[in-house]
């Protein structure tokens, strides 16, 4: 035998070497093309089982086959072919559901063993020594090796009783839903035969597989959307009354105080856990936006539903047929007639390669949230003893345990002032032994004043929870991203097309560069690179660098603070070409230009050989604000004004973040024109009004958490940030790079056509140009006056002035008089430019691109 083997198995390795030696293409050909071959080649083997079994093939082959197939599963080998036609269709039509084929096809032969020993056992269990003909008239080879001891340790009635109940098991393993979604499927179609009605898609009780029923329901969104298209353009962005950009979802809720008066009720097992709160039926964007279905990924965090969920299902199915409603008009929409042919064009991103969005599992879950603790027992009782002990008649009534911290509820008496709560707040730090206490007078929308306390066994947050949260599911905006949990336990996300810009600001270690890391995968997670483009900017070159070669990077990560500027130089310029669109067209929002552009109703002048494609959002994150601020704050601070006052309806946003949120990085400019404010923990109580307006950021505890104000809020809300992992990174990082190539703009950084800046102004360029601005605007050529305007010495006042009158902008010295000035002030902006490097005959000229490619061409 020692023998054979080896034998056997040194041919192996001759044969399998000379095939590898003869080509390696076999090692090139795609997953997908081997995985059509295996349902192709399921096909062939239904084709030959089918023409032994149904058609009794008389030949030395079909009989070999008969006895194979009807040996092995007895009277199933009937039956056989169609089961394999159905594997073969379901590879065809679901080829990404590779975990839930895996489960079908285990499924299906625990289901085949558990029939074959039934029909064993009802044919009075036949032995291979009786012959082959009686096994194969009955369960099989297969059917006897289940049969038989089942049947000889219990009775045959009983074992076949025990069959049936493992069978129906398979059965509901194979298709992924509980046995009491299955029986209410049955019992809405029953009524629904009783009453006449026809088979409604859309009727409750349908029985919806977990990789199908995504599929199915955009389909009907599809239906419902072509229907619609055709009779007119009835919604648009401005249509939605406001909302706010945080998303929230109280999964926990309040804690009652009843509960702890009340022994007989167990402290430690009130409420539902969040985490299967967290688990969602319908993975996370299963599909494109943009036609190719992904196949069909199934969500291993989907639980066993009821039919309130199912209901809010068919609800979101239907906000998301709302949602991406295609827009058109009667007749096709063309611009007024003009002379001046559009300058610039919109980007080359659409194209007809499907992008799959990454699988939700690759984000882990984390630990279950617990709504209570011993711990908070002990705080209730410390809190009680303390009003009890300076006479205060108020009563604590409840509390909402959060990750970090845990908000107490006390309800004053009659005639008792608030004041006298807030006046006690050492005294209650005192008796709870932590100086991290902050109190809300009173909760918002409650008559009650909140005493948040950090927790002593603080959670962590995980962004897959977050992100698989019933929150994130029901709002399907690309845009919008995992911010972590409030106080009261519930999951926050975050619109940022409708903040529409956030200054996010910490200390050191306060959790800033975390929440980055997590906004940037949530966009990973959840839009593809159609819908969102980004700009990073990491002045630091090392805490961006894991996302460099995304396919969602519109240039290369920035690391250059000068550079920088430029990219916000550029983005102004996009935001201008965006709007000359949307005025051309008569669009207001984005939204609506790009939904016409899918309708296929915005076509280009006549004789203009434009392609029209949609724009996708545009994000700009820059990650430390502060560096820049330091290299061209005029610059940077005037580009930051014009893209937040007005490219919010042009899809472009703005992220900045800093940990050093002083006023002179944070200006007043800055802070009038981005609304929404994300602040951790800061060094002082100035840094906290800096950012919020208001105090409270300096009693943060670090770590994630924070003080969330988004556009429209009275009052911050505090949350524990979402923390992702860098495994978790690297996984969404190596996943979107496999789906597509990044389409880098050369003219990011380069703005315009900008040449190399004269040699003799070498580093001096940005105070040139401010001093150049300055004796333009006032017309008064004066060293001393530039000493005191620019805060420099009179050394680099005096070269300013011989660089000034080098270029002919200020005459030659005049002993103690002013410089005459040769410049007016109408002549500022191409005076600047030249100095900046651009040529004099192209100065105020437009650029108009001549392409043919459709590429981004900028003006």
């Amino acid at each position: 035998m020692r023998a054979l083997k080896g034998v056997g198995s040194g041919s192996a390795r001759l044969v399998g070497g000379g095939v590898r030696r003869l080509g390696r293409g076999a090692r090139d050909v795609p997953h997908e093309v081997r995985r059509d071959g295996l349902a192709l080649g399921l096909i062939i083997i239904a084709i030959l089982v089918a023409a032994s079994e149904w058609f009794q093939l008389d030949n030395p082959f079909g009989q070999f086959l008969h006895r194979l197939s009807a040996g092995t599963f007895g009277v199933l080998s009937v039956a056989l072919p169609v089961l394999l036609v159905a594997m073969a269709i379901r590879l065809f039509r679901a080829p990404g559901a590779g975990d839930a084929n895996y489960r079908i096809v285990f499924g299906s032969v625990l289901l085949a063993l558990a029939v074959t020993g039934i029909i064993h056992i009802a044919d009075h269990r036949p032995s291979p020594s009786d012959g082959l003909e009686p096994v194969q008239k009955a369960g099989g080879v297969l059917g006897f090796i289940v049969g038989t001891p089942l049947a000889a340790l219990l009775t045959p009635g009983l074992a076949i009783t025990v069959l049936v109940l493992l069978g129906l098991a398979f059965v509901l393993f194979i298709i992924g839903k509980p046995l009491r979604e299955v029986i209410a499927f049955l019992v809405s179609q029953a009524r629904r035969a009783v009453s006449g009605r026809g088979g409604d898609a859309d009727d409750e009780g349908e029985l919806d597989l977990p990789e199908h029923g995504t599929l199915e329901r955009r389909k009907r969104a599809s239906f419902k959307e072509r229907v619609q298209a055709r009779r007119k353009l009835d919604g648009y962005e401005a249509d939605e009354p406001f909302a706010s950009p945080a998303l929230r979802d109280g999964v926990n809720g309040h804690r009652d105080f009843d509960a702890i008066v009340n022994p007989s009720i167990s402290p430690y097992d009130r409420g539902p856990s969040t985490q299967e709160d967290a688990r969602v039926p319908t993975p996370l964007h299963g599909y494109p936006r943009h036609g190719t279905p992904l196949g069909g990924i199934p969500n291993p965090y989907a639980p066993s539903g009821d039919a309130e969920r199912d209901a809010l299902d068919d609800a979101d199915a239907t906000a998301l047929a709302a949602r991406t409603e295609v827009l058109e008009v009667h007749g096709e929409r063309t611009a007024p007639p003009t002379a001046v042919v559009p300058v610039g064009e919109q980007g080359e991103l659409e194209n007809s390669s499907p992008y799959v969005l990454p699988n939700p599992a690759i984000l882990k879950p984390g630990a279950p949230h617990k709504t209570r603790s011993a711990a908070n027992d002990r705080v209730v009782e410390s809190l009680t003893s303390v009003l009890e002990q300076f006479q205060v008649d108020a009563h604590v009534t409840g509390f909402s345990r959060g990750p970090t911290v845990t908000r107490y509820e006390v309800e004053l008496g009659q005639g008792v002032k608030v004041e006298k709560i807030t006046q006690l707040a050492k005294n209650i730090a005192y008796a709870v032994a932590s100086p991290d206490i902050r109190i809300l007078s009173p909760i918002p929308g409650k008559m009650a004043i909140g005493i948040e306390i950090p927790n002593t066994d603080r959670e962590t947050v995980s962004l897959g929870d977050v992100l698989r949260s019933p929150v994130a599911t029901k709002n399907d905006h690309p845009m919008a991203i995992g911010i972590g949990k409030d106080v009261e336990g519930g999951y926050v996300m975050a619109n940022l097309a409708k903040m529409p810009h956030l200054l996010v600001a910490g200390a050191t270690g306060a959790g800033k560069s975390s929440f980055v890391n997590s906004m940037i995968t949530s966009v990973l997670m959840r839009a593809t690179p159609q819908e969102v483009r980004m700009v990073l900017v990491d002045p630091k070159r090392v805490e961006l660098t894991v996302y460099e070669g995304i396919p969602h990077l519109i240039t290369p990560i920035i690391t250059d603070p000068k550079k920088a500027a430029q990219a916000l130089e550029w983005v102004v310029k996009e935001m201008d070409t965006r709007y000359d669109d949307l005025a051309m067209y008569g669009y207001k929002h984005i939204d609506d230009f790009n939904k016409a552009v899918r309708a296929g109703k915005v076509k280009p002048l006549p004789g203009s050989e434009r392609r029209i494609t949609t724009y996708p959002y545009l994000l700009v994150i820059v990650d430390e604000l502060a560096d820049l601020m330091m290299v061209a704050p005029r610059d940077v601070e005037d580009s930051i004004q014009r893209i937040t006052q007005l490219a919010r309806a042009a899809g472009i946003h703005l992220v900045l973040a800093t940990q050093r949120p002083s006023v002179d990085i944070v200006t007043g400019t800055i802070k009038a024109n981005v609304p929404s404010r994300l602040a951790f923990a800061t060094s002082s109580l100035a840094d906290s009004r800096v950012v919020l307006d208001t105090p409270g950021a300096e009693k943060l505890i670090g770590q994630g958490d924070a003080l969330f104000l988004p556009m429209g809020e009275s009052k911050p809300m505090r949350v524990q940030g979402a923390w992702v992992t860098e495994s978790e990174i690297h996984a969404a990082v190596e996943h979107v790079k496999k789906q597509a190539q990044p389409q880098f703009r050369d003219d990011v950084i380069t703005v315009g056509n900008q040449a190399k800046v004269a040699a003799d102004i070498g580093d001096d360029l940005q105070d040139l140009l401010a001093a150049t601005e300055l004796v333009i605007t006032t017309q008064l050529g004066s060293t001393s006056m530039l000493q005191r305007k620019l805060r420099v010495g009179f050394a680099k006042a005096g070269r300013l002035m011989d660089l000034l009158e080098s270029r002919e902008i200020v005459g030659p010295s005049q002993g103690s008089k002013a410089r005459e000035v040769f410049v007016t002030p109408d002549e500022l902006a191409s005076t600047l430019a030249i100095l900046r490097g651009a040529s004099s005959d192209t100065v105020g000229e437009p650029y108009v691109s001549d392409s043919e490619d459709g590429s981004w061409e900028d003006s």
